[in-house]
């Protein structure tokens, strides 16, 4: 992926699999989100391919890959917060599938029983805390059933309990509907308690795949061994 002369990816050869927990860990500005946003299919990539489910994506129409972006969803480390109800704040992407009202109140009230907002439907969101508005903006990223969650930092901002209500609502998610998560972090602790297999980004380039033992007791590059013990200066 590059803009103008500078290559912002590169190298990135990666399978996700499917009902996996894959971190994406590398500090801030190796390009984690805008590897996010590829697989999301709002970037195009300069060069390589991108397949979804056995499917080539390079030369899909809008349509196509249209149909497949909402297969899957992404949460950004700010979430945007629409100044209405907590209802209709998570409501909102089944709205837009044109989902009948039925459908709509059940999946909104167990995404909220999910992440601990039950009972907070007809709250103004913009009156939530920072961590009940993350949860909120986690709700309204599963209530459609995403076959993908897309997570950039989502715990970035929060204090040490929000973090464990998030980390919980991620790890049931993946085993109650078995979604594939993907999530980029630079939080070694984190990968350590969530994560199945992680990857490595620094300065735009994947330098490992490995299984969270892997890359942890025994890393395959030094340079993977120099972030996680903290030698690297970027």
């Amino acid at each position: 992926m590059s803009i103008g002369k500078k290559d912002i990816l590169k190298n990135i050869g990666l399978t996700i699999y499917r009902g996996e927990l894959f971190a994406l860990m590398g500090p801030s500005g190796a390009g984690k989100t805008t590897l996010l946003r590829i697989l999301n299919l709002f970037d195009d990539p300069a060069s390589g391919d991108l397949m979804f489910g056995g499917m080539l994506l390079n030369n899909s129409t809008f349509g196509e890959k249209n149909n497949i972006r909402r297969r899957m969803s992404m949460l950004f480390q700010t979430p945007a917060v629409f100044n209405t109800s907590v209802f209709d704040n998570v409501a909102y992407g089944l709205k837009i599938r044109k989902a009948d009202k039925d459908t709509i109140e059940k999946k909104v009230g167990n995404a909220l029983s999910i992440v601990g907002l039950a009972g907070k439907e007809k709250q103004k969101a913009l009156t939530l805390s920072g961590g009940e508005a993350q949860r909120m903006a986690f709700a309204r990223a599963i209530v459609y059933d995403p076959d993908v969650l897309l997570l950039d930092e989502p715990t970035a901002n929060l204090d040490p309990a929000n973090v464990a209500k998030i980390e919980e609502i991620i790890k049931r998610i993946r085993s109650e509907h078995g979604t594939t998560i993907v999530i980029a972090t630079h939080n070694i602790y984190q990968v350590k308690r969530i994560a199945d297999r992680v990857g490595i980004l620094l300065n735009g380039e994947l330098i490992e795949v490995n299984s969270k033992e892997g890359i942890f007791s025994s890393p395959l590059d030094a340079r993977s061994s120099a972030f996680i013990n903290g030698e690297m200066i970027y």
